[in-house]
């Protein structure tokens, strides 16, 4: 099986290096060490293996990477379909993590409103109906109810991370 380098990116420098997983190296090393760029020897930002470097002197779009890793859009997977999308600039950036948002807080309603199984026949028949949901919040709901606090907790918190992505994006300088 080939081990593929991770892409590291230093925004200072403009510059990408790759980077062995300290676990291919050390197999009983416990956690990984920081990455630090060679040149300036600040933390470089671990952007994924589908990562293609902008050229060095194409600022405008090293600010967009940038912006990207800001809000927690990196280009990690496993290789097989690639990163999902990438909004291609600031403006596709706010529209993307508005309509995120605007999703967990369609899921925020249906929790809101729902109606709580009494028992297990009803816990049984909501999961056949609602099992995504329900899963989402716990991964045993099969075998346990999930109650609406708990749901309405999870997806709070959920928009009030997406709000904060929002916040990061509209108050960074250009």
């Amino acid at each position: 099986m080939m081990v593929y380098k991770s892409h590291y990116a230093c925004f200072n420098c403009q510059k990408t290096f790759k980077r062995r997983v300290l676990k291919d190296v050390d197999r009983d090393a416990q956690a990984s060490v920081e990455a630090k760029c060679p040149e300036c020897g600040n933390l470089m930002a671990s952007m994924g293996l589908d990562f293609e470097s902008p050229a060095k002197n194409d600022h405008k779009q090293w600010a967009h990477i940038k912006d990207l890793y800001t809000v927690g859009i990196t280009f990690h997977s496993c290789g097989c379909s690639g990163p999902g999308y990438i909004p291609q600039d600031r403006k596709a950036i706010i529209t993307y993590l508005e309509k995120i948002r605007s999703e967990y807080m369609h899921a925020l309603v249906f929790w809101r409103y729902r109606i709580e199984p009494e028992n297990k026949k009803e816990r049984e028949r909501e999961y056949q109906k609602n099992g995504s949901k329900l899963w989402t919040i716990n991964p045993n709901a099969f075998k346990e109810t999930v109650t609406n606090q708990e749901g309405i907790n999870y997806w709070i918190k959920k928009i009030k991370e997406v709000e904060e992505r929002l916040a990061l994006i509209r108050n960074s300088n250009n």
